[in-house]
């Protein structure tokens, strides 16, 4: 046999050997212009109660009919794509479901335990940006729907490249959406012992899950969250000056001492994101209203800096003391003044937030307003997970917005200006609490 017909029988028994493996196995060639859209980093339950997102397969406990999940992903250019699940029965049940995405929808069928693809959608995208792809149940046999774990989306003509969570490490942050600051260019090249600033959220714009931080420092944070639909906190944390996400292995002399605390404040530890002093004050805060915030950082002359956080009280006309701090092996004024946007609640990462910041100032001695600042984001930001983040200016100083995937671009590093009128703070420290 000649070198020519050996290499014809090689690829003859290579095809033949590959078409028994997929028949044997039911392997599901996808397209090379496909993409598999994890739902673990993707999709979110957007109506009702009736279903879960795991983190680790995606859809699961799909059992009520007029539940609607949704899976967002961006096109960068207009063009047709086509959509299909890869889904099972988990109980061998049989379904159909609904896949539905601009104005169009599809019924596939839904059945055996493999993890086949269903039959696919078509649709055009008229112009780039987000795209939402919902679905939702139509008629089961099984206990379940069906466990979803991949969108399968094909590009055709020029749809362009897709973005998207595609990474397992960022698939929590990126359903927690993408954090975004306010960088303040500090006004003065002396040393800065006060911050102040005032905030403002948006009627509306006050979702669960959401944390508005207005006095950011470079060994920590002070704003307001939503925590539930019926708790509101105001938030203070210092962080160690030992890193770690455990506060339990924080050794004695790099732990946070808590020096005093205000009235109804719980004072105590915190993890998972650094580790160090948590204070927190239940108030319920208001959308629409205003609210002032001053935070103190000073040397002790010891080797530590003492940090101490008041929130002013409107219905008290008063200023609050939320709590003071003493962080060890550090010796520096405040530094690196700044406010950020952040959802914490992954199951709340597609609805969009908003705030105002104004009439930010410090203090060297003397009141010197902020008139300028930056805009930056966060690593799930910058790792192309999620883009959904912007930050500017309006008629009263800064503002940021993020979730919700909306697709209006701020480029991370851009600089504002911003002429703030107003007359200093009115602020005796000698009578603060």
């Amino acid at each position: 046999m000649n070198r020519k017909n050996i290499i014809y029988l090689l690829l003859g028994t290579s095809v033949l050997l590959l078409c028994t493996l997929v028949q044997a196995q039911q392997i599901t060639v996808i397209d090379t212009n496909s993409n598999s859209i994890a739902l673990a980093g993707n999709a979110f339950v957007t109506k009702g109660k009736g279903a879960q997102i795991s983190r680790k397969v995606g859809l699961v406990n799909w059992v009520d009919q007029q539940t609607m999940v949704s899976i967002y992903f961006r096109v960068q250019e207009a063009g047709k794509i086509g959509i299909k699940l890869r889904a099972f029965n988990p109980d061998k049940g049989t379904s159909r479901v609904q896949i539905k995405a601009l104005g169009r929808k599809k019924t596939v069928q839904v059945q055996g335990t493999d993890g086949g693809l269903t039959e696919e959608l078509e649709v055009d995208v008229k112009e780039p940006g987000y795209v939402r792809v919902d679905l939702q149940g139509v008629v089961k046999t099984g206990r379940v729907f069906a466990d979803v774990t991949d969108l399968i989306v094909t590009e055709r003509g020029s749809a362009g490249a897709l973005l998207y969570a595609n990474d397992p490490e960022y698939y929590y942050w990126a359903r927690r959406g993408p954090s975004c600051h306010i960088n303040y260019s500090i006004p003065t090249e002396r040393d800065v012992s006060y911050y102040y600033n005032e905030v403002t959220v948006p009627k509306g714009e006050d979702k669960i899950g959401s944390y508005y931080m207005a006095n950011g420092f470079g060994e920590g944070y002070f704003g307001i969250q939503v925590n539930s639909d019926t708790e509101r906190r105001i938030l203070f944390s210092v962080w160690s000056p030992f890193h770690t996400d455990d506060p339990k292995s924080i050794p004695e002399d790099q732990k946070i001492k808590m020096l005093k605390k205000g009235k109804d404040v719980q004072t105590g530890e915190f993890g998972n994101e650094g580790a160090g002093g948590q204070s927190f004050r239940r108030y319920h805060w208001q959308a629409g209203v205003t609210y002032r915030f001053l935070l103190k950082g000073a040397p002790d002359g010891q080797g530590n800096t003492d940090y101490t956080a008041w929130f002013f009280v409107p219905e008290e006309n008063a200023w609050s003391l939320i709590a003071s701090f003493k962080r060890p092996k550090t010796n520096t004024y405040l530094k690196r003044f700044h406010s950020f946007l952040e959802n914490f609640n992954p199951d709340q990462g597609y609805l969009g937030r908003q705030v105002e910041f104004k009439n930010q100032w410090v203090y060297d001695g003397a009141w010197k307003a902020v008139s300028s600042a930056s805009f930056s984001v966060d690593a799930t930001y910058r790792a192309n997970q999620r883009i959904d983040a912007i930050g500017g200016i309006n008629a009263d100083g800064y503002f940021l917005r993020n979730g919700g995937f909306f697709n209006e671009r701020v480029d991370p590093g851009a600089k504002f200006a911003f002429q703030n009128r107003n007359k200093p703070p009115q602020i005796d420290f000698s009578t603060l609490p």
